[in-house]
Formats: C-alpha cells, structure tokens, sequence
C-alpha cells in the first residue's frame, strides 16, 4: 500500500513542487514586500483556523475509515464527520467579525478576511481527501489536490496581477476549493446515506482528534509566531523577507513530506490493524529509511545552492536577504518534517493524542522564549535560529514520548549511510565556483545530484541497490 501511494501521489507531488516554486516566483514580484508578508500572515490565520475548527474531524476520519470499513458500518461514520462540520463552520463568521473589528492595516485585514473564507470550501474537500487516501483511493485524491493546487495558483496570480494585494493567492485557495466542491458532493454524500449521526461516536472522534488539533496549532504556532513577532518588533516588510526566504527552503522539503506522508500513514494504519506489530514494525523501518534518503540530500541540497536560488525565484528586493534564512530554514524543514510524518506517527497508531500535545508543548515554547529574546536583538536572523533550534528539541521530544507508545524503528545504520553520501554531495558542491545566477545553480545541481547518487549506491544508504534490483526484476515481470 505505501509503495502504490508513494507512485500514485507522484503526480501531485510534482505539481506541488512546481506550483511552489511559482508561488515564490510569481507572488514576490507581483506583490511588494508589505503585500506579501500580509498574504503570509493571512496564511497562517487560515492555518490555524483550519486546525481549531477542523482538523480533529478530519484526523477522525483517516484514522477510523478503515476499521468502520471492516466493522461495516461506514455510513455512521461518514455522517458523524459530516455533521461535525456543519456545526463547526459556525465559527468562521464569528472569527471574520473579529478580524473585521480587529484594528490593522487595511492590506493584512483583507489577506486575513481571504484566508477565513478560504478556509470553508477548503476544510470540506480535506475530509474528501482523508477518506480517499484511508480507503486506498489514491488517484481520486491525487487528482483532487492537483486541481486545487493549479486552480489555486492560477487564480491567485490572475487577482495579484489585477490588484487585489495580499489577499490574492488565498482568494485562489478559496475559490479553487469551492470549485471542486459540486464534482465530489453526490459521491461523498452518497457515503452518509442510512447513515446515524451517533453522539458516542462523536465523542470518540472529538477524544481522538481534539489532541491532535491542539498538537497542530502548536505546530503552526512554532512555524508562524515569528511572522508575528516579526511584524510586531520590526514591520511587515520584515515578514516578507523572512517568509520569501522560508517559503524557498521549507516548501521544496515539504512538498516531499507531504507526498511521502500521504501514502506512509495510511499504509502504517493499514499494517497496524491487519497484520499486528510485527507488520507494523518492517513498513516502518521502510518508510522512515526512503523518507531520510529522498529528504536530508533535499535539505543539503537546498542549502548549499541557496543565493544562486534566491537570485533565480525571488524577485530581486527581497532575494539577497531571503538566501541568508535558506540554509537555516533547510535544516529546519528537515528536522520538522521528519518529527511530523514520521515519529508523530507513534501517537496516532496508538491512539494516545494526548501524548503527542505534550510533545508539541515543549518546542512550541522553546520557539516562544527564543524568539522573544532573539528577535529584539537580531531580526530576522534570530528568527531563524530560534526555529532550528526548536524543531530540534520538538524531534528529541517526540522522539523519547513515542517510544512510550509504539517503539517505531530507528534504523540509524540506514540513517548514517544517508548523511555519509550528503556530506559527500556537500564537499563537491562546495567546490564548484560561485560565478551567479542560473548557471551555477545548474552546475551545482547537477553535481550534488550525481556525486549523491554514486555516493549513495557505493555505500547502498536505503538499501538502493537491493530496491534497484527488486524493482527491474518486477518491471521484467510485467514486461514478459
């Protein structure tokens, strides 16, 4: 299951990383650094919206689709999560009103405003996709993010470039949202009908779910409140410099997460309720080691081609300060993604969420504190530094409380081969010369690349040569 959703979410993963690097492309010039700091903060109002009202709903449904599935009785369960939204979506006209009243400046009230109405049409095509993904639905979920990822960024660019400011690429999320809307209502409707909205289900969901939405906000706390704190110590230009360089590091890595996070959970859950511990126990140390393999040379990678990458995607007010954050961000999204999608994974597999906001507790106020006292004194920098440092604390956290839950494998031989073949990778990029632009990006890529991969196959960090080897022998099969 895991390696059927690892291919078949491909697609979207590409159209991810492409949009995403658009995104930076196209919105840094389109908006000024003011517009689009304010789009940055309207984002994570949306986030964190999304999370308080929806996401313990959503996590619900992709965590017991499967085993209401065997129990048969699917239908109670779809239309327990479906009047969950209903009566949580309430809460957005009440949080508009706020940001409406809120005083501010006229460019963040509209990005906010853009980020709330977004997040309706958005929260409802999520549970569309949880369910997809935990039945094993892979290219009807594939094709659904990949709509609303162009959708939203073709819209988006079409109201930035007609003036609409900051609010722009939310507008498009909203509006691409709602589109899909009407092509999947009869179908998932259909999955509720004879349905019983049951109150002790909804208990379990909200027990289950709640957890994991207040882990989440932590999470977006420990991801966002530096924008904030930025704003608030410096401006909003600040904000746009700090996230035009975040965006360029952290999106290319999560982009990869998100991908290899689609298809590992529900797989995990999958081996969990089929096949027992053991089961569990050899999809993990096989997710986790592809996961470190396709990730930590992402994160060097990006590292170590941060300026000519900047002067190539960010406009050019904004690209000489954004390459300073990059490298500290790729290490960042490295550490952060694989706490996320991989050893948070413990607490939902063992159905003890509690636990894993206890985890998200301590970076969430290590990055408080750190930022506190860095950002007075160092700016932007000292935003970037209390982030690395907090995600590391955050992976050492969920690391030792997961271990309480469900022993998820370590594989640290796989791990060390890994770093080995991206310090190699490094030492070879670092000596090609730093003449600008899109050439040295080019050869840098195009070296890290290669020394990477014969690197990575001498010391056979994954296990790439056996894979290799298994994956011919099943495409001479298919081929026959």
């Amino acid at each position: 299951m895991f390696w059927r959703g690892v291919l078949g979410y491909l697609p979207v993963n590409i159209v991810q990383g492409l949009v995403g690097l658009a995104t930076i492309v196209v919105f840094t010039r389109l908006l000024s650094a003011e517009a689009f700091g304010a789009y940055a903060l309207g984002f994570a109002v949306m986030t964190l919206a999304h999370s308080a009202l929806f996401t313990w709903n959503e996590a619900a449904m992709a965590r017991f689709w499967v085993a209401s599935t065997e129990a048969g009785d699917s239908p109670d369960q779809a239309a327990t999560v479906h009047r969950a939204w209903l009566m949580f979506a309430g809460g957005l006209p009440l949080l508009a009103l706020a940001a409406w009243a809120w005083p501010m400046s006229a460019e963040l009230k509209s990005a906010i405003l853009a980020g709330l109405f977004a997040a309706a049409p958005r929260s409802l095509i999520k549970i569309v996709q949880e369910r997809r993904r935990a039945a094993g639905e892979v290219a009807g979920a594939a094709w659904l993010e990949i709509v609303q990822t162009l959708g939203g960024f073709l819209i988006g660019a079409a109201l930035a470039w007609s003036g609409f400011g900051g609010a722009s690429p939310l507008l498009g999320l909203g509006i691409a949202a709602a589109a899909c809307l009407p092509i999947v209502a009869r179908g998932e409707l259909a999955k509720a009908r004879g349905g019983r909205v049951e109150p002790d289900r909804l208990r379990r969901h909200a027990s289950y779910g709640v957890p994991i939405s207040l882990s989440l906000m932590l999470a977006l706390a420990l991801s966002s409140l530096d924008r904030f704190m930025l704003a608030s110590f410096l401006d909003e230009a600040a904000v746009g410099v700090y996230h035009a360089g975040y965006s360029l590091a952290n999106r290319t890595l999560d982009v990869l997460f998100i991908w290899l996070g689609a298809a590992s959970g529900p797989a995990l859950i999958a081996a969990l309720e089929r096949g027992g511990q053991k089961a569990l126990g050899d999809q993990a140390r096989e997710q986790v080691s592809i996961m470190v393999f396709l990730t930590l040379p992402a994160a060097v990678g990006v590292a170590m081609v941060a300026t000519p990458l900047a002067q190539l995607l960010i406009g050019p007010s904004l690209a000489g300060p954004a390459a300073k954050v990059t490298p500290w961000i790729a290490a960042s999204g490295f550490l952060g993604g694989l706490t996320t999608y991989y050893l948070h994974q413990a607490f939902v597999l063992g159905r003890r969420t509690q636990m894993l906001l206890a985890a998200m507790t301590v970076p969430a106020a290590a990055n408080f504190l750190l930022n506190l006292v860095l950002i007075p004194r160092f700016g932007v920098e000292g935003a970037v530094w209390s982030t690395l440092a907090s995600y590391a604390l955050g992976g050492v956290a969920s690391a030792a409380l997961g271990r309480r839950v469900i022993g998820l494998p370590l594989p640290i031989g796989d791990f060390a081969r890994t770093a080995v073949a991206c310090a190699i990778m490094a030492v070879a990029v670092w000596r090609v010369p730093a003449w600008g632009g899109i050439g040295e990006l080019a050869a840098k890529a195009t070296v890290g690349m290669v020394v990477f991969a014969l690197a990575a196959w001498v010391l056979d960090a994954a296990q790439v040569r056996s894979r290799a080897a298994h994956a011919l022998k099943l495409l001479k099969v298919r081929t026959a």
